[in-house]
């Protein structure tokens, strides 16, 4: 039985996936100028470098929805790589560090693409009745079941393919904070959720890492999803910090595994908990860049 207070300490790591503990020589992100600036949400139809706020079909009467943004030099009839991002749960964290927890509120795959390139595609996470966006974890704080986001992604995935010229057989999955943990925990779910996707990029904490307030969030039922991951590469990075959640321990529990086949780790150079690192120049970045270059370039 889980006592009162681990109730309490649950509850306060599912707002909060982990507060950061910055080592004293990281520097803020503030201290380098982005170079990138995501576009703002657009109304009416996708149209290359709109970002535009969208439901999928059987949606339209609900609050679900996810963002599209096509390239900047997307062409009707050409094929792109895609990516798919899941945001981090909703919070106001240390170094003046927010979140949103809505779709909109993502960074990573404009900072990967530099909005070239490649269809970035945020999904939400849905509540319980899948009408509505979920802004921690996913379903409802008494029911957190993945299903209705489960279903809402495998849906997502072949339609935007469809409909914008995305090709299957490229598509990324990214995630920052809950996202990193959904790489796997949805993204590996079953089998239907890992043949969707070419490789990973998880963003700050990781599936298995530490026990979080959802049904099997336990390193058993971590490794059982991460064995579907079947040699795919992952590239996992993390802030700076002086957390107990750090690369480090990521590095130390995926060796535990025997499951470190084609990962690359890289620390972000910033003490920030926060993914707008990706909108700004750094050697992370710039290695992040070629590893996926590479990554695409392969066969597979």
């Amino acid at each position: 039985m889980i006592s009162t207070l681990q109730k309490a300490v649950l509850l306060l790591l599912s707002a909060v996936v982990a507060l950061p503990l910055a080592k004293p020589d990281a520097p803020d992100i503030r201290t380098v100028n982005p170079d990138l600036t995501v576009p703002k949400l657009s109304s009416g139809p996708a149209a290359s470098g709109r970002r535009i706020k969208q439901a999928l079909p059987g949606y339209e009467q609900t609050k679900a929805y996810h963002v599209t943004y096509l390239p900047t030099d997307w062409e009707e009839g050409k094929r792109y790589p895609v990516i798919i991002e899941y945001t981090g749960n909703h919070y106001n964290g240390a170094f003046s560090d927010i979140s949103t927890g809505r779709p909109e509120g993502s960074n990573m795959g404009y900072g990967i693409s530099g909005g070239r390139g490649f269809i970035w595609i945020c999904l939400p996470y849905l509540n319980a009745a899948g009408d509505d966006i979920a802004l921690t974890w996913w379903g409802d704080s008494k029911k957190r079941t993945a299903k209705p986001t489960l279903d809402y992604c495998l849906k997502a995935v072949p339609w935007i393919c469809q409909q914008y010229g995305g090709d299957p057989g490229q598509v990324i999955l990214c995630g920052f904070s809950r996202g990193a943990i959904a790489c796997n925990y949805l993204g590996l779910y079953d089998d239907r959720m890992a043949k969707l996707w070419r490789t990973f990029i998880p963003y700050s904490h990781y599936d298995g890492i530490a026990a979080w307030p959802y049904h099997g969030s336990d390193r058993d039922s971590a490794l059982g999803r991460l064995k579907r991951l079947a040699k795919r590469p992952q590239f996992i990075s993390h802030e700076v910090t002086g957390s107990r959640l750090n690369l480090t321990a990521t590095k130390r529990w995926l060796k535990s595994t025997g499951q470190t086949e084609n990962m690359t780790f890289a620390e972000t150079g910033f003490r920030n908990h926060n993914d707008a690192w990706l909108l700004r120049p750094s050697a992370a970045r710039d290695q992040l860049r070629r590893w996926l270059k590479g990554v695409l370039a392969q066969k597979h």
